[in-house]
């Protein structure tokens, strides 16, 4: 018998869309290098493999972001305790509207995802450098 989803990704993320903030790739662009803002990929590591950053994004995979900015968990970053403003983005804008807003429900704030993604960024000519893997040592 085949599952019966009640309550499917569109439903989700237009809800997620409804109560985030949502930053152009443009906007984002201008952000990059200040203080008070983190630009958080949370694309798979052979997507940034494959593609490249946002110079100084950090990187935090969807399946751990709770994980990262619960304070109490065994794997918190520090980043995600520090007084910033978190702009999540993915490849195209769906995965970080949910992030966002798992990220908002969990009480981090100010957040926000840039919409449409990496793609929008790599459109809106933002600058992109290649992955390098961290040196063991």
């Amino acid at each position: 018998m085949p599952q019966n989803i009640h309550r499917g990704i569109k439903v989700m993320i237009d809800e997620a869309n409804a109560e985030i903030e949502t930053i152009s790739a443009a906007d984002a662009i201008t952000m990059i290098g200040k203080n008070d803002v983190v630009i958080v990929d949370i694309r798979d590591p052979r997507e940034i493999e494959r593609d490249g950053k946002i110079p100084g994004s950090f990187s935090c995979t969807r399946g751990m972001l709770e994980f990262w900015i619960d304070p109490n968990s065994p794997y918190a970053k520090p980043i995600f305790q520090e007084d910033k403003k978190f702009i999540f983005h993915c490849a195209g804008g769906l995965r970080s509207a949910l992030a966002a807003k798992t990220a908002k429900d969990m009480g981090l704030k100010p957040v926000a995802h840039m919409g449409g993604g990496f793609a929008a960024w790599r459109e809106a000519g933002g600058p992109i450098e290649a992955w390098e893997p961290k040196k063991k040592g």
